[in-house]
Order: structure tokens, then C-alpha cells, then sequence
């Protein structure tokens, strides 16, 4: 792998403030012409430190605007409960992010739903019948007040 340098920096920044820009606005940001920027575009991407493009979108108007934390603790901790749970967890949908923790819980979830209703529906129906889990402990949303979207 190529270390990255300022110029590799600066187009990561700009893809990730706005990912539907021109290459050439690109390149001019970055101080490149078209050409050289596109092939380091395509070098952070072939590298890996690009993994893809998406949209951010307002959740409100999709009628997703409950966000809840999870806390999720396990009865079980070796390899291949963490390995069983990781698997499940993906399949539901309504989790946007799952991240092991170094922490007093294993886990920390963040889940997206119409309202509280419909959490609790995710929570005892889907989450708590995840493999392993022991016990969960939930943390409301109130305000979203910074999501840089990445």
C-alpha cells in the first residue's frame, strides 16, 4: 500500500462531503488536474480506503426518525458465541450499526424505527432472541444534535 499524502487526504474530504461531485470540481479542490485526481481516486478505492458511495437521506420524512441505543451483554463470550451473534445480528434490518465494545456490555446497537412501539417490537422480539444475549439496556434519542452521515 502507497502511504497518502495531503492530496489523498483532501480528496477523501471532499468525497465525503459531497460523493456526486464532478471530477473536475474534484481535481480543482485538491489542486490536480482531472487526470491525476482521477487516477488516485481510483487508487484509494483499489487500496480499499474508499469502500463505496451512498446517500444520506432525512429519516424524518421516511418516517424513521426513533433512534435508540442498545446495550447488549451476552451470557456467552467465546469465539464462537461472538462469531453466532455477529452473524444474527446482521439479518435484522432495523439495526443501522452494531459495534463490539470494550466495555461493561458486549455490544452497543443502533436502531432505527417508526416509534417506540415499533422498538419494542425489534427489542423483545428480534434482538432479545438474538443467540447469546442475556440482557439489554436501552438509551432514547432525544436530539440528534451532530451525524456527519460517515
Amino acid at each position: 500500500m502507497v502511504e497518502l499524502d495531503r492530496i489523498d487526504h483532501s480528496i477523501i474530504r471532499e468525497l465525503q462531503k459531497n460523493s456526486r461531485i464532478t471530477i473536475t470540481e474534484l481535481a480543482t479542490r485538491v489542486g490536480l488536474s482531472k487526470t491525476p485526481c482521477q487516477v488516485r481516486m481510483r487508487r484509494l478505492e483499489d487500496q480499499g480506503y474508499i469502500t463505496g458511495y451512498t446517500a444520506l437521506v432525512n429519516h424524518t420524512k421516511l418516517g424513521l426518525s426513533h433512534v435508540a441505543f442498545a446495550h447488549v451483554t451476552l451470557s456467552d463470550t467465546s469465539s464462537s458465541a461472538l462469531a453466532a451473534f455477529n452473524e444474527a445480528v446482521k439479518e435484522v434490518s432495523l439495526v443501522e450499526q452494531c459495534h463490539m465494545m470494550a466495555a461493561n456490555f458486549d455490544y452497543l446497537l443502533k436502531i432505527r424505527t417508526r416509534n417506540m412501539a415499533e422498538y419494542r417490537q425489534v427489542l423483545g422480539e428480534q434482538i432479545s432472541s438474538l443467540p447469546h444475549v442475556l440482557q439489554t439496556s436501552t438509551f432514547v434519542v432525544m436530539e440528534n444534535v451532530k451525524d456527519t452521515g460517515i
